[in-house]
Protein backbone atom coordinates (compact mmCIF):
# COMPACT_ATOMS: atom_id res chain seq x y z
CA UNK A 1 0.00 0.00 0.00
CA UNK A 2 1.26 3.61 -0.94
CA UNK A 3 1.99 6.04 1.15
CA UNK A 4 -0.30 9.17 1.34
CA UNK A 5 1.38 12.47 1.10
CA UNK A 6 -0.13 15.75 1.16
CA UNK A 7 1.07 19.55 1.06
CA UNK A 8 1.15 20.79 4.59
CA UNK A 9 -0.78 23.89 5.39
CA UNK A 10 -0.64 27.04 7.95
CA UNK A 11 -2.38 25.02 10.17
CA UNK A 12 0.06 22.12 10.09
CA UNK A 13 2.81 24.28 11.70
CA UNK A 14 2.83 22.39 14.90
CA UNK A 15 3.09 19.65 13.62
CA UNK A 16 5.95 19.75 11.35
CA UNK A 17 8.11 21.29 14.06
CA UNK A 18 7.17 18.86 16.58
CA UNK A 19 8.46 15.88 13.59
CA UNK A 20 11.38 18.06 13.08
CA UNK A 21 12.55 18.50 16.85
CA UNK A 22 11.46 14.75 17.78
CA UNK A 23 13.73 13.90 14.57
CA UNK A 24 16.32 15.56 15.15
CA UNK A 25 17.17 16.35 18.63
CA UNK A 26 20.16 13.96 18.76
CA UNK A 27 21.13 14.62 15.22
CA UNK A 28 24.92 14.84 15.63
CA UNK A 29 24.48 18.42 13.60
CA UNK A 30 22.00 19.44 16.23
CA UNK A 31 23.84 18.41 18.56
CA UNK A 32 27.20 20.30 17.33
CA UNK A 33 24.90 23.67 17.17
CA UNK A 34 23.65 22.75 20.64
CA UNK A 35 26.37 20.99 22.99
CA UNK A 36 24.17 21.32 26.61
CA UNK A 37 21.40 18.64 26.19
CA UNK A 38 19.12 20.39 28.53
CA UNK A 39 19.31 23.89 26.49
CA UNK A 40 18.72 21.87 23.41
CA UNK A 41 15.74 20.71 24.57
CA UNK A 42 14.54 23.92 25.07
CA UNK A 43 15.78 25.93 21.84
CA UNK A 44 16.01 23.52 19.46
CA UNK A 45 12.30 23.72 18.45
CA UNK A 46 12.50 27.26 18.50
CA UNK A 47 14.97 26.62 15.55
CA UNK A 48 12.78 23.85 13.91
CA UNK A 49 10.08 26.20 14.12
CA UNK A 50 12.13 29.26 12.25
CA UNK A 51 12.97 27.01 9.39
CA UNK A 52 9.38 26.00 8.56
CA UNK A 53 8.27 29.52 8.40
CA UNK A 54 11.33 29.55 6.08
CA UNK A 55 10.05 26.97 4.14
CA UNK A 56 6.62 27.40 3.91
CA UNK A 57 7.14 31.19 2.81
CA UNK A 58 9.00 30.25 -0.26
CA UNK A 59 9.10 26.60 -0.80
CA UNK A 60 6.87 23.54 -0.23
CA UNK A 61 6.58 21.41 3.02
CA UNK A 62 5.15 17.67 2.31
CA UNK A 63 3.52 15.53 5.12
CA UNK A 64 2.57 12.01 5.69
CA UNK A 65 -1.51 11.59 5.61
CA UNK A 66 -1.06 10.03 8.67
CA UNK A 67 1.24 13.33 10.37
CA UNK A 68 4.26 10.81 11.22
CA UNK A 69 6.94 12.34 8.27
CA UNK A 70 7.41 15.44 6.45
CA UNK A 71 9.97 16.80 4.26
CA UNK A 72 10.80 20.63 3.55
CA UNK A 73 11.75 21.78 0.21
CA UNK A 74 13.05 24.66 -1.52
CA UNK A 75 13.14 25.05 -5.20
CA UNK A 76 16.80 26.81 -5.84
CA UNK A 77 17.23 29.67 -8.79
CA UNK A 78 20.43 28.65 -11.10
CA UNK A 79 22.34 31.67 -9.57
CA UNK A 80 21.81 30.08 -6.20
CA UNK A 81 19.76 33.46 -4.95
CA UNK A 82 20.68 35.88 -2.20
CA UNK A 83 18.62 34.84 0.41
CA UNK A 84 19.92 31.48 1.23
CA UNK A 85 22.78 30.63 -0.51
CA UNK A 86 25.52 33.67 0.41
CA UNK A 87 25.83 36.87 -0.72
CA UNK A 88 24.80 40.27 1.31
CA UNK A 89 21.82 38.98 1.82
CA UNK A 90 21.73 35.57 2.93
CA UNK A 91 24.85 36.98 6.04
CA UNK A 92 22.10 39.03 6.74
CA UNK A 93 19.69 36.49 7.41
CA UNK A 94 21.71 34.10 8.95
CA UNK A 95 23.02 36.83 11.53
CA UNK A 96 19.08 37.91 11.60
CA UNK A 97 18.19 34.07 12.81
CA UNK A 98 21.16 33.45 15.80
CA UNK A 99 20.38 36.88 16.78
CA UNK A 100 16.34 36.23 17.13
CA UNK A 101 16.76 32.72 18.49
CA UNK A 102 20.56 32.31 20.53
CA UNK A 103 22.31 35.77 20.20
CA UNK A 104 25.28 33.90 22.00
CA UNK A 105 25.30 31.14 19.91
CA UNK A 106 27.56 32.19 16.89
CA UNK A 107 26.91 28.24 15.61
CA UNK A 108 23.64 29.04 14.53
CA UNK A 109 24.67 31.34 12.27
CA UNK A 110 28.04 29.55 11.23
CA UNK A 111 26.10 26.80 9.91
CA UNK A 112 23.93 28.53 7.67
CA UNK A 113 26.98 30.09 6.23
CA UNK A 114 29.06 27.06 5.41
CA UNK A 115 26.58 24.96 4.16
CA UNK A 116 25.65 28.07 1.60
CA UNK A 117 29.47 28.17 0.62
CA UNK A 118 28.88 24.28 -0.58
CA UNK A 119 25.62 24.91 -2.01
CA UNK A 120 26.27 24.25 -5.86
CA UNK A 121 24.86 27.09 -8.28
CA UNK A 122 24.47 27.60 -11.99
CA UNK A 123 21.79 24.98 -12.37
CA UNK A 124 18.14 25.33 -11.08
CA UNK A 125 16.95 22.28 -8.82
CA UNK A 126 14.85 21.23 -5.98
CA UNK A 127 16.53 21.74 -2.66
CA UNK A 128 15.48 19.08 0.20
CA UNK A 129 16.36 21.24 3.22
CA UNK A 130 14.98 18.70 6.11
CA UNK A 131 13.27 15.76 6.53
CA UNK A 132 11.93 14.44 9.84
CA UNK A 133 10.62 11.07 10.71
CA UNK A 134 8.48 10.57 14.22
CA UNK A 135 11.19 8.53 16.48
CA UNK A 136 8.61 5.70 16.69
CA UNK A 137 8.08 5.13 12.85
CA UNK A 138 11.55 4.99 11.59
CA UNK A 139 12.89 2.59 9.58
CA UNK A 140 9.55 1.70 7.52
CA UNK A 141 9.79 3.69 4.58
CA UNK A 142 8.10 6.95 4.92
CA UNK A 143 11.35 9.57 4.59
CA UNK A 144 11.77 7.22 1.01
CA UNK A 145 8.10 7.88 0.20
CA UNK A 146 8.57 11.21 0.77
CA UNK A 147 11.78 12.14 -0.99
CA UNK A 148 10.39 9.62 -4.15
CA UNK A 149 7.16 11.60 -4.82
CA UNK A 150 9.35 14.38 -5.50
CA UNK A 151 12.01 12.67 -6.99
CA UNK A 152 9.51 10.93 -9.43
CA UNK A 153 8.37 14.73 -10.49
CA UNK A 154 12.22 15.63 -10.37
CA UNK A 155 12.48 12.62 -13.03
CA UNK A 156 10.02 13.87 -15.61
CA UNK A 157 10.55 17.11 -15.30
CA UNK A 158 14.20 17.10 -15.99
CA UNK A 159 15.23 18.81 -12.60
CA UNK A 160 18.46 17.98 -10.44
CA UNK A 161 18.13 17.64 -6.47
CA UNK A 162 20.50 18.72 -3.75
CA UNK A 163 20.52 17.89 0.07
CA UNK A 164 23.25 17.74 2.59
CA UNK A 165 23.37 14.16 4.68
CA UNK A 166 23.91 14.78 8.58
CA UNK A 167 24.50 11.46 9.47
CA UNK A 168 26.23 8.67 7.56
CA UNK A 169 22.74 6.83 8.26
CA UNK A 170 20.80 9.10 5.98
CA UNK A 171 23.69 9.50 3.78
CA UNK A 172 23.49 5.83 2.74
CA UNK A 173 19.32 6.30 2.45
CA UNK A 174 19.97 8.88 -0.34
CA UNK A 175 22.71 7.25 -2.04
CA UNK A 176 20.33 3.96 -2.45
CA UNK A 177 17.81 6.95 -4.26
CA UNK A 178 20.46 8.06 -6.62
CA UNK A 179 22.68 10.82 -4.50
CA UNK A 180 26.21 11.22 -4.94
CA UNK A 181 28.54 13.39 -2.74
CA UNK A 182 29.46 16.59 -4.46
CA UNK A 183 33.38 17.05 -3.82
CA UNK A 184 34.31 16.77 -0.01
CA UNK A 185 32.41 16.38 2.85
CA UNK A 186 31.94 19.39 4.79
CA UNK A 187 33.51 18.88 8.37
CA UNK A 188 32.10 21.24 10.96
CA UNK A 189 34.89 23.13 13.19
CA UNK A 190 35.32 20.78 15.91
CA UNK A 191 31.93 18.88 14.91
CA UNK A 192 30.59 16.16 12.90
CA UNK A 193 30.46 15.72 9.17
CA UNK A 194 27.70 16.91 6.13
CA UNK A 195 27.41 15.04 2.71
CA UNK A 196 26.69 17.62 0.28
CA UNK A 197 24.75 15.54 -2.49
CA UNK A 198 23.76 16.24 -5.98
CA UNK A 199 21.19 13.83 -7.95
CA UNK A 200 21.10 14.59 -11.82
CA UNK A 201 17.02 13.18 -12.53
CA UNK A 202 17.05 10.16 -14.59
CA UNK A 203 14.78 9.23 -17.51
CA UNK A 204 11.35 8.47 -16.80
CA UNK A 205 9.42 5.37 -17.61
CA UNK A 206 7.31 8.03 -19.38
CA UNK A 207 9.74 10.03 -21.29
CA UNK A 208 11.35 6.92 -22.66
CA UNK A 209 8.21 5.26 -23.86
CA UNK A 210 7.27 8.65 -25.71
CA UNK A 211 11.11 8.33 -27.06
CA UNK A 212 10.38 4.95 -27.82
CA UNK A 213 7.56 5.49 -30.43
CA UNK A 214 8.85 8.82 -32.19
CA UNK A 215 11.66 6.95 -33.02
CA UNK A 216 11.55 5.77 -36.62
CA UNK A 217 11.01 1.91 -37.11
Amino acid sequence: MGVAIRTAGASDRELVTRLLDDAFQDDPVSCWIFPEEEYRRTTHPRLMAAFVDIVMAEGRVDVTGDGTACALWLPMPADGGDEHEGGHDGEDEFAALREALDPDNERIELIGRLTAEVHPAGRAHEYLWMIGVAPGRQGEGLGTALVGSVLERCDRDGVPTYLEASSSRSRGLYERLGFELVEQPLELPDGPLMWPMWREPRASRHSAEQAAAAAPQ
